[in-house]
Formats: structure tokens, sequence, C-alpha cells
């Protein structure tokens, strides 16, 4: 439903997330086969049923291990930081987290200085964009000292970017905040915010800094020219009237998280691409159905009023263009990104990859909405170190998959190819290219397993898991779920582990296992299942992004936290995955109010981390607990008295340890 600019907030991916599902299947949710494998096994109802997480069928067991994991010592050797809630980052103590860039940074040597007041498009295409999110880094000559950061630039919060736009208005008798609608001057800035960044950074003397005349920095923006490739490019269903050719599309849109390959390119992945598009289709238009599956048109955007594109009525093939990987050839700035369609369409995650035995490459991607799919996409043609060139189109040719989840703890990753199955003419699809566009309803034909919110999936080339990310499911209704499983309305998410069959990450079955049930583990209620050595500090919820460090261990990013749904900012953990320590987390990095944790990345050497602070200061009412009116109120009157380092410029930090050395070791 289009939204006014009245009532139009972008905030976090929790509440974007959080409308009517579109998912129409009785496919069976994940909720659903976890509480059924684990009634299976018998276990006692009550704290030792909601506590079973490992592959043990002994209540005495699992307290045991419980017992054993309090004792013996984590894999993190650092001081646990406080939770809490202000409006400044922290870090464990004895390291510093220094701002590398924030919005509006400069990022060649004759990008403008950045003027809140006096914003514009031409001066943001030169400028570090907004909201960041993925963060990955490829070295220049092998140096973990020296290389290309590559961040994501996800979506833009008008009312904090623009001053002068929010009124404070009494509706009822209480405060409301409305926002202008934006000028067409406005827009284009938001649509050079959007995209990516790829910047030289140095670390000189143990800190890094940006290289401001590096020959391969660039901009990535909503108005880049890109190439569709693949089964995709050229077909019906993706020509408009500005391209006729169904082969070039202006921009991307939604990055959310990513991936660097092996290859050493960037990978971008276009989430929620629904609120970009308003308008009606024309009556009885054959996309219709397909648009309903992805929300479209949810018109949170005002782009449609000044272009035409994102305009349904005008375009009706536009979106077809959007919800792709998209890769970048970071080594030439004048290179043309292309939309790799062989690896469906949907609402992209991420793209984490990994190299499989036999030189195949898997990515893993998650379609970030409740109810929806985890995949993965296995490369045709094999990786060659030796050769880079001869990388550049393995994105073309592959099989894509989707999981489907079993009682008995088995994972199935069934291939979503055109003519196996239901994937044939009967059912609507006359081509791979039509089974690639609804990628959403050729798994919901295959009867992939309903997940809550499938975010980042990280494999992990150490132990050979794979770590799924699943923020929260708030309509999970109270008939899914029993004793094993004893919460509906799942605010918290939780982590899946999959181990593929053989170790090999390009089979296509394998094992699942649920790594943590998050939440606060003090409330009974809640289910929560970290260790016992996790302290009131250690537990969270919302799992959204992590990674794996070279020494294979964990660290995961929340989406969702805050005064009113856990008590604390959003931040990053470290999590034991391994050995008795097993389901152990400590926090290490904690947000400002307001900001959601994105990133994180480890440099090679395990010396840095870098994190992506999102949207900071969002949610004026939480500000009032510091004694200062909320920034709805206050955010026309601060604007003028500009700093650098006011909370509502989001930014990548980088964290090192105080005099050198591997975090956390």
């Amino acid at each position: 439903m289009t939204q006014s600019p009245e009532t139009r907030f972008r905030t976090s991916q929790l509440e974007e997330n959080d409308g009517p599902s579109v998912n129409p299947t009785d496919n069976r949710t994940m909720g659903e086969i976890i509480a059924a494998r684990f009634s299976r096994r018998g276990f006692l109802k009550g704290s030792l049923a909601v506590s079973a997480i490992a592959a043990t069928v002994s209540p005495l067991a699992l307290v045991a291990a419980d017992e054993a994991r309090a004792t013996e010592g984590s894999a993190f050797k650092f001081d646990e930081l406080e939770a809490g809630i202000d409006d400044k980052h922290h870090v464990a103590p004895g390291y510093d987290a220094d701002v590398l860039l924030r919005w509006g940074d400069r990022l060649f040597a004759d990008s403008p200085e950045f003027d809140p007041v006096k914003q514009s498009a031409d001066a943001q295409a030169r400028q570090f964009g907004y909201n960041n999110d993925y963060v990955g880094y490829i070295p220049i000559d092998g140096s973990a000292e020296h290389g290309l950061l590559v961040v994501n630039h996800e979506y833009t919060n008008p009312h904090l970017m623009f001053p002068g736009i929010v009124k404070i208005v009494d509706k009822d008798g209480k405060k409301a905040a409305e926002v202008a609608p934006l000028s067409k001057e406005q827009v284009d800035v938001e649509m050079a915010a959007h995209g990516g960044t790829i910047v030289e950074i140095r670390k000189e003397g143990g800190k890094w800094q940006v290289v401001r005349d590096g020959k391969l920095n660039r901009r990535i923006m909503s108005t880049t020219e890109m190439a569709l490739s693949g089964p995709v490019a050229g077909h019906d269903r993706v020509k408009t009237n500005a391209d006729p050719s169904g082969a070039k599309v202006i921009g991307t849109l939604n990055n959310c998280a990513g991936g660097v390959t092996p290859w050493g390119t960037y990978v971008m992945a276009e989430e929620n691409i629904h609120g970009y598009f308003s308008g009606e289709l024309p009556e009885g238009h054959k996309e219709a159905a397909n648009y309903k599956r992805l929300g479209i048109p949810e018109g949170a955007y005002e782009w449609g009023a000044h272009y035409d594109r994102f305009d349904l009525a005008k375009e009706p093939n536009e979106p077809n263009r959007f919800g792709w990987i998209v890769e970048v050839d970071v080594n030439d700035p004048n290179s043309v990104p292309r939309k790799r369609t062989a690896m469906g369409r949907f609402k992209h995650e991420g793209a984490e990859s990994i190299v499989a035995r036999d030189g195949r490459v898997v990515f893993y991607l998650g379609d970030d909405e409740r109810f929806d799919y985890v995949y993965k996409f296995v490369t045709a043609g094999k990786f060659n170190p030796n050769d880079l060139a001869a990388n550049m189109n393995l994105l073309d040719d592959g099989t894509l998959h989707v999981a489907k989840f079993a009682e008995d703890g088995s994972v199935e990753w069934m291939p979503i190819v055109f003519g196996q199955g239901p994937l044939t003419a009967e059912n609507g699809f006359a081509s791979q290219a039509d089974v690639l566009i609804e990628t959403r309803r050729a798994a919901d034909l295959l009867g992939a397993t309903k997940m809550d919110r499938p975010e980042d999936i990280q494999p992990n080339a150490g132990n050979g898991k794979v770590y799924v990310m699943l923020t929260n499911n708030s309509k999970r209704k109270a008939d899914q779920v029993d004793a094993a499983n004893p919460r509906a309305e799942n605010a918290f998410g939780h982590i899946i582990e999959i181990v593929e069959d053989g170790g090999d990450f390009a089979a296509t079955k394998g094992k699942w296992e649920v790594l943590l049930k998050c939440g606060d583990p003090s409330v009974a209620d809640v289910g929560a299942t970290f260790s016992t050595a996790t302290t009131a500090n250690g537990w969270f919820g919302m799992p959204d992004n992590c990674a794996v460090d070279s020494a294979g261990r964990l660290w995961v990013a929340t989406d969702g936290q805050g005064p009113k749904a856990t008590g604390r900012t959003d931040g990053l953990w470290a999590v034991d995955t391994e050995g008795a320590a097993r389901a152990t987390s400590k926090l290490f990095f904690r947000v400002p109010i307001g900001a959601e944790m994105c990133g994180p990345l480890f440099a090679p050497d395990d010396q840095t981390a870098f994190v992506a602070v999102q949207h900071p200061g969002d949610g004026g009412e939480d500000w009032e607990a510091f004694g200062r009116p909320s920034y709805y109120e206050d955010l026309s009157t601060r604007w003028p008295d500009f700093k650098p380092d006011m909370p509502v410029r989001p930014s990548v930090v980088a964290i090192t340890k105080q005099g050198g050395g591997k975090i956390a070791v």
C-alpha cells in the first residue's frame, strides 16, 4: 500500500519487513519443523526441552554440557563490554573504534566538502553514500594493510538527511511527526546516495586512512548504467520503453549485504526493491501475481513522481529488472556492473561464497522476508586462481537451489531448473528465464521450508559448517509451536547451523541443527538457549549480519534491538560454536541508539574489524531518555550547528587492538 509522505519514515529493516506476509503457500515453516524434530526426540517439557540445541537425547547430558561451558574457556579473549543504551558507540576495553568514513565524506581529491544545508546530487556522487550496510575488503598486492574497501549503501532516511522537512504537529492531543514531500532535487540526492562505494584505504601508524586520489575509487549509484546478463538478459519481461533490448538497466537499489568473490570482484545484493515503485499496473497485466509475491508496489519512495521508470502505469516491466545480484569489477573503474540473473530474483540479503572441493564456487543467499527461503547457487564452471579473467563470467552459468529442512535434521537443496518437477509450462513457466524472474513462486512450488527472515548466511572453511541468521518472525502463530519451540511471535530470532554432506559445500544434501535461539535467557517464556557461561551482557536478539574470521570464529551483528525490544542497542557479539563453550556469546561492540549494526568484516590478518553503523539516531521517541528533545523536534535547529561527529551520520568504523595484534586473541 502506498504511503503518504506524512507517514513515511524509512527505519530499520525490522520495520520494513514487518508488513503482511506475501508467501501464500502452506509450505511448512521452520518453527513447525524445529518443534516436530525435538518432539520426536521425546524431550521433557519445560526449560530442558527449550534448551535442546545439540544432537543429544539425554536431558542430564544437556545439563552436564551446560555446566562444562560455564567453566571451560571461550575461543575469544577479551574483556566483555557492558550492554546499554546511549548516543555513542562503544568497544570492549583495550580496543580503539575509529570512524573511517561517514555519509558525505569526500572520496576523491576533487570532491566537495559535505554541506548538509546545500546538498546536491552532483556533490553526493563524489561523496560517501548513505546507510552503509555490507562492508568488504579486497587486498591490493595481497596486503592486509592496503586494499579496497567496498561498501553498500542500502537506503535513505530523508527525515534524517534533509533539514527542515520534519514538522511536529498535534494529532488527537499527541505529538506526531510529518515529513514534507520531497522535491525533485532531494529525490536526486537520494538516488545518488544509494548504491555502493569502492575506495582505496591504507593502514598507517596503526590507523586506517582513506586514499582520496586512489585510481580505483568509484561510486556506484541508482543512476549507474548496468548490464543484465545470464538467462534473463533480453527476455521480453525485462524490456522497457527506455530499453527495448532488455539488456541494459539504469542503477541498483536497496543493496543490503553482499560479498567478495574468490576472484576479487564485489557483489551487491538487491533486497527490498518493492518500496521504490508506485502507481498501478494496467488492468489484467500478466505481472500482477509476480509483483504481489514481492509486495510491489509499496510506494515508500517518491521517485515515481519524478521518474517514469518507477511508475508501474508507465513502465510495468521495470521491477523485473531489480532484485538481482550485481557483480562489479573493482579493478576497472569504468567497467559496467552486471546483474547476474542466473542467481535468482528475490529480496537478496547477501551473497557470501566459498570454493568447493571440485573447484566450483558456492554462494549462499537469504531471502529477507518472513516465511521466505534459504538458497544457494553453485557455478557450473570452476574457479581458476591462475587465470582471473577466466572467472569473470562464472556467475552466468550454474544451478540455483532452495532449501527444504526435515524433522530428522536433514536438509535437501532442491534445484530450481525449468522442466524439472513442477517448474513446467503447466505451471506458467516457459523457460529458465521465467523461473528466475519468479524465483519465489518456483520455490513455493518445490515445497521449500518457510523461514523466519533469512538474512546473512556464512560458510566457514575452517570447520565446514554454514551459519544461517534468522532475524525474527512476529507473525508465527501459537499453533505452530510446542514445548520444544515455545515462541509464538518469534521476536528474537535464531541461528541455524548446516553441515553439508561429506563437508562438500556443493552437496545437495546435508544436516542441520539449531545453534542458538536468541533473546534474554533470564526470561523463561523467551526460551533462549545461550550457554550458562553467557553473561547478562552477552545475550542478544535479532541476528542479522555475521562474519567468520580467519580463525573460523563466528561474529554476529544485530538489527532491531533497542529500549522497547531488548533494553540495549544493537551491536557485535562473539559466539562460540565449538567444544564445551558452544553457544556462549560475548558483547564486543555496540552502536548508538537508533542504529543498526551492519558489516562486520575482518581484515585478512584479523587485526582490524570493520563495522557499519547504519541509520544512527533513528526512532525519535527513544532520545527522551537522554534529557533532550527527540530528533524530530530538534533536527532543524541542530543542522545549522552541524558537527562532523553528530550521531545522525551513518559511518564505517575500524576497530583495532591497542598496541596492535589480532582481535580477541
